[in-house]
C-alpha cells in the first residue's frame, strides 16, 4: 500500500490500493467506489461539498454554486484565473486541489494509511496541442502537490487499463482498449503476456461532456432560442440570434459563469428584438433562475434512455411547463455522427502506430462510462472486423490498472 492509485476522472473519480496481493478498490463517496467529480459551494459560505452531496445541493435547490467537468479547464488560462465564487476569489486550480485533498483524506480515513506519493491516471492527451498537454499535466501536478501529495507519478489511463483486463476474452491474440471518458477518448493496444506489453496509444479529446453539448446544441438549444432572428435596431432586415451563449449553456465546464449581469443584460436586449420573444424569454429565465445545470443533467438523462431504450425524453418542465425534446436513438446517432467518424479515426490510427492490421485485433474492450454508448462500440467493431467486442468495468477498469501499476 505504497501508493494511492486515483483516477481523477471528467465525470467520476476513484481511488485504489494494492493490498494483500489484490486491488482494493475505497469507497471515498460512502460506500460507493466511484466518486462524481462535482463540487458545491454553499451561498453566504460553508463546506465545500464534492461527489453525490454537491449533486444533492444543486437538485435539491441550495442556493450556491455547482461546477463539474473541472479536469476540462487543465492546460488552459482559465485555471488560473480568479473567479468570484459565493463570496471568494478563487482559482479553478484551487478547485482542483481542494476536490483532490478530499479523495487523499478520506482514502486516509478509511485505510488508517497516510500518503504521500500518488500514481494518477491522465489520459493520452489533455489536448492535441503538444504544449498545452505537457501545461495541462504540469497543471495537474501542481494540484496534487497542494493537496499534500510529496511525489505523483502519472500513467496514461488505456494503458492503466490494459493491466486491469488483460486476460478478459481470454489471452490470446492483440487486445485493444477503447476509452471513453468525459473529455478524452483514449485508446492503446496490447499484447498480453506475463506483464502487458503496450504496442501504440493514441488520443483524442472528444467525450461524454461533448456527447451533451452536441445532442444539447442540435435538440434542446433551439426551444430556447438558437436559430431564431432578431430585428435590427436600426434599418430593416433580421439578423441570426448569435449562437455563442447556447454553445456555452450546453458545455459544462462553462456554465457557472454564465450567471452574470453582463450575460443577463446582453439576453434582455436581444429579448426586447426578439422575433419569438417567448422562445428566447426561456434563455432568459435559465440565466435569470442558474438553471443551466438542471438542464444539462436532463440532457445527460435523454442521451442515455435513447441509448439504452430506443427512445428518450429531455424533459424541462422546469424552465416552461410541458416542454421537452423527444430523441430517438436513431436521431441522436446521427447528431452524433462526427463523433462516431472520430472514433472510427482514432482506432485506425493507433493501429498504424502499433503496426498491426484490424484483422490482427482479437478483442476490443471497452472502458470508461461513455463507452456505453451503442456507437462506440459498433465503430470498433466495424474498423477491426471480427474482433470480439467486451465490456469491462467501465467505472473502474483504470483504477484498478494503476493499483496494479502502483504496486510494481
Amino acid at each position: 500500500m505504497n501508493r494511492l492509485a486515483i483516477d481523477f476522472g471528467t465525470s467520476n473519480s476513484a481511488a485504489a490500493v494494492h493490498a494483500g496481493g489484490a486491488v482494493r478498490r475505497l469507497p471515498i463517496e460512502d460506500g460507493a467506489e466511484t466518486l462524481p467529480t462535482a463540487v458545491f459551494f454553499p451561498e453566504g459560505g460553508g463546506a465545500m461539498r464534492i461527489g453525490a452531496a454537491a449533486g444533492a445541493a444543486l437538485i435539491g435547490g441550495e442556493e450556491g454554486r455547482y461546477m463539474r467537468a473541472l479536469k476540462s479547464v487543465l492546460g488552459v488560462p482559465l485555471l488560473h484565473e480568479k473567479r468570484l465564487i459565493e463570496g471568494r476569489r478563487r482559482t479553478l486550480a484551487e478547485v482542483v486541489t481542494a476536490f483532490l485533498v478530499q479523495v487523499r483524506e478520506r482514502s486516509e480515513s478509511f485505510t488508517g494509511a497516510r500518503f504521500t506519493r500518488a500514481l494518477s491516471g491522465r489520459p493520452v492527451r489533455f489536448h492535441e496541442d503538444g504544449e498545452k498537454d505537457a501545461r495541462a499535466e504540469d497543471d495537474l501536478r501542481g494540484c496534487y502537490m497542494a493537496a499534500g501529495f510529496e511525489e505523483v507519478e502519472f500513467l496514461p489511463e488505456p494503458e492503466a487499463a490494459a493491466r486491469a483486463c488483460q486476460g478478459m476474452g481470454g489471452a490470446e491474440g492483440l487486445g485493444l482498449i477503447v476509452d471513453i471518458g468525459g473529455g478524452t477518448s483514449d485508446f492503446t493496444v496490447f499484447r498480453s503476456g506475463a506483464e502487458v506489453e503496450i504496442l501504440a496509444s493514441y488520443g483524442l479529446r472528444l467525450g461524454g461532456t461533448d456527447f451533451d453539448r452536441v445532442v444539447s446544441v442540435a435538440e434542446v438549444m433551439p426551444l430556447l432560442g438558437l436559430g431564431g432572428e432578431l430585428r435590427r435596431e436600426f434599418g430593416p432586415g433580421l439578423l441570426p440570434v448569435p449562437a455563442a451563449l447556447f454553445v456555452d449553456l450546453a458545455t459544462w465546464p462553462k456554465i457557472p459563469f454564465l450567471y452574470t449581469a453582463d450575460t443577463r443584460r446582453k439576453v434582455a436586449q436581444m429579448l426586447k428584438l426578439a422575433e419569438a420573444p417567448e422562445v428566447l424569454g426561456r434563455l432568459a429565465k435559465v440565466l435569470e433562475d442558474e438553471l443551466g445545470h438542471e438542464l444539462a443533467f436532463a440532457v445527460e438523462r435523454g442521451k442515455i434512455a435513447a441509448n439504452d431504450a430506443g427512445a428518450g425524453r429531455i424533459g424541462m418542465g422546469f424552465v416552461s411547463p410541458g416542454l421537452a425534446a423527444e430523441l430517438t436513438a436513431a436521431r441522436m446517432d446521427g447528431v452524433l455522427d462526427a463523433a462516431r467518424e472520430s472514433i472510427g479515426g482514432a482506432v485506425r490510427e493507433v493501429l498504424v502506430r502499433a503496426g498491426v492490421g484490424p484483422g490482427d485485433v482479437a478483442r476490443v474492450i471497452l472502458v470508461g462510462g461513455s463507452s456505453l454508448m451503442g456507437f462506440v462500440g459498433r465503430e470498433a467493431a466495424a474498423v477491426c472486423g471480427g474482433a470480439e467486442v467486451l465490456r469491462s468495468e467501465a467505472f473502474t477498469a483504470v483504477v484498478d490498472g494503476l493499483a496494479l501499476a502502483a504496486a510494481e
